[in-house]
C-alpha cells in the first residue's frame, strides 16, 4: 500500500481536493460537535444519563446551523458517486460492482465496531454491571450509526437518480427543488394534519435532494460564482423563517425532551439550513482549493481521510472512557456551561483526541480501502443485501448494544428491533453482497 507522502505524489490534476477535504471537515465538525455538546451528568442519587450543553444553554442553539455539517457529507457523496458510476461504466460495471464498493467501504470499519461493542455490551451485562455510565455507554455509542445506515441508503439508491439527474438534462436542477417542496409537503401533513408516520419520507427526500446537489456540482454548477450567495442568503433566511415562524426547534441537532427534532426525521428547516450550508461551502472553494495545492496541507488531508471514518465510529467511545474514568476517580466536575466547565473544555479535547487516537490505531485496518473490481453479478442479491445492510444499521441506532440478554427492543419507525436482530440483519446483507462477488477478480 503506498504511503501518504507517495499518494499526494500521484494526485492528478484533474482530482477535486475540496471535495476530499470537505468529507474529513464534515466528520471532523461532527465529532467535535458532541465532544462540546454531548454531557454525561450523574445526579445526587447517583444515576447517570445524557444531556445536551444547548439544552442547557438554549442561547448557543443557532450555532449548529453552523455546525450540522451531514448536509456536507451527503453533498460529498453525491459528488463522489457521480464520478465512481462514470468510472465504472467505463470498465464494464453494473449496480453490484457499485454497490459492493461503496457499502463495504462503510461496512467493514462498521462491522468491526458493532462486533466490538456486542462483546462489550454482553460482557458488562453477564458481570451483572449494565448500570450507571456503563449502561448509558452501550446504549449510546451506537446512536451515531443513524448517519451510517441513512448514507447506506443512499448509496443503494446513487444510481438510479444519477439516472435521473441524466434524463432530466438542463432541467437537472429542479430535482433537488422538487425534492425540497416534497419535503415541505411532509411537514404540512405532519404538523397540520398529525399524519402517522409521514415525517419518515423525508429521510429521503431530504438528504436524496443534498444528495442531488452533489451530481449539480460533479457538472460545474457551481462555476456559477453568483449562485452560492443566492443560495447561503435563500438558505439562511428560509431557517430565520422556519424556527421563529414556523413549528421548527431553532436547533438542528436532537435536544433532550423536545417534541420535534429538525434532524430525526429530518424537516424542511433542516432542508433549508442545508442550502445556506451549501452556499457557503461553495462560497469558500476558491480559496481553500489553492490552500490545498500546498503540498504539506495536501498530506494532511489525505493522512486524515484514512482515519475520519475510523474516528467518526469511535469517538463516542472515547468520551465514555474518559467519563468513566473520572467517575472511578470521584472527581467532582463543575456544573454544565459553569466558567470553570468551558476552561477544562480543552484539557477535556486534548484528552478525548489522545484516547480517540488510540482507538483509531488499533481499528484503522478495517477502513482500508480495497481495490474497486467489475464483473459483479446478481443484482437482486445486491439490492437485498443494502435492504437489510441499511435497516440493521439503522436498527443498532435505535437500540443500541446493551440488553442483549433481557432482549431490549426499540423500534425503528414501526419495526421492532433487539440488537442480536439488527446484527442478523447486518450479517445477512454482507451475505448478500459478498454473494455477488465476481467469478474472477477483473483488474
Amino acid at each position: 500500500m503506498m504511503n501518504v507522502a507517495t499518494l499526494a505524489k500521484a494526485t492528478p490534476v484533474t482530482r477535486d481536493r475540496y471535495i476530499d477535504l470537505l468529507r474529513v471537515l464534515s466528520l471532523g465538525v461532527v465529532v467535535l460537535g458532541h465532544w462540546l455538546m454531548a454531557v454525561v451528568v450523574v445526579g445526587a442519587d447517583g444515576s447517570v444519563r445524557a444531556t445536551n450543553l444547548l439544552a442547557v444553554q438554549p442561547a448557543l442553539q443557532p450555532v449548529t446551523w453552523l455546525l450540522q455539517v451531514m448536509p456536507v457529507f451527503f453533498l460529498v457523496g453525491g459528488f463522489s458517486h457521480a464520478t465512481a458510476c462514470a468510472s465504472l461504466e467505463r470498465r464494464g460495471g453494473r449496480y453490484a460492482d457499485f454497490v459492493r464498493s461503496r457499502a463495504g467501504r462503510l461496512l467493514r470499519p462498521t462491522a468491526v465496531f458493532a462486533g466490538v461493542w456486542l462483546v462489550l455490551a454482553l460482557l458488562i451485562e453477564l458481570l451483572g454491571a449494565d448500570t450507571g455510565v456503563l449502561k448509558l455507554a452501550t446504549r449510546v455509542v451506537a446512536q451515531p450509526l443513524w448517519f451510517v445506515g441513512v448514507y447506506l441508503g443512499i448509496v443503494a439508491l446513487a444510481p438510479a437518480m444519477l439516472r435521473l439527474h441524466r434524463w432530466s438534462g438542463r432541467w437537472a436542477p429542479v430535482v433537488p427543488l422538487a425534492f425540497g417542496a416534497a419535503a415541505g409537503l411532509v411537514d404540512v401533513a405532519r404538523f397540520a394534519y398529525d399524519v402517522p408516520y409521514v415525517a419518515f419520507l423525508n429521510l429521503a427526500f431530504v438528504w436524496l435532494g443534498v444528495h442531488q446537489v452533489g451530481f449539480l456540482y460533479a457538472d460545474g454548477l457551481f462555476r456559477n460564482r453568483r449562485l452560492p450567495l443566492v443560495l447561503l442568503v435563500t438558505g439562511l433566511a428560509g431557517t430565520v423563517l422556519c424556527t421563529t415562524v414556523g413549528p421548527y426547534p431553532t436547533s438542528m441537532v436532537g435536544m433532550p425532551g423536545e417534541k420535534v427534532s429538525n434532524m430525526s426525521p429530518p424537516t424542511f428547516a433542516l432542508a433549508m439550513c442545508a442550502v445556506s450550508l451549501i452556499g457557503l461551502t461553495m462560497l469558500l472553494r476558491g480559496p481553500v482549493t489553492r490552500w490545498l495545492d500546498r503540498p504539506a496541507v495536501w498530506r494532511g488531508v489525505i493522512a486524515a481521510n484514512g482515519l475520519a471514518m475510523t474516528a467518526f465510529l469511535w469517538h463516542l467511545t472515547a468520551m465514555f472512557l474518559a467519563t468513566a474514568a473520572v467517575l472511578a476517580v470521584g472527581v467532582t466536575l463543575p456544573a454544565v456551561g459553569s466558567g470553570a466547565w468551558w476552561l477544562l473544555r480543552p484539557v477535556w479535547l486534548g484528552v478525548l483526541v489522545a484516547l480517540t487516537a488510540a482507538l483509531v490505531a488499533a481499528f484503522r485496518g478495517a477502513d482500508r480501502p480495497r481495490a474497486t473490481t467489475v464483473g459483479a453479478r446478481g443484482t437482486g442479491f445486491a439490492i437485498g443485501g443494502m435492504v437489510l445492510c441499511t435497516l440493521g444499521v439503522l436498527g443498532f441506532s435505535a437500540v443500541g448494544f446493551g440488553g442483549l440478554l433481557a432482549g431490549r427492543t426499540a423500534t425503528l419507525i414501526v419495526l421492532p428491533v433487539t440488537p442480536l436482530t439488527a446484527a442478523l440483519l447486518v450479517a445477512g446483507g454482507a451475505a448478500l453482497l459478498r454473494a455477488t462477488r465476481p467469478v474472477t477478480a477483473a483488474a
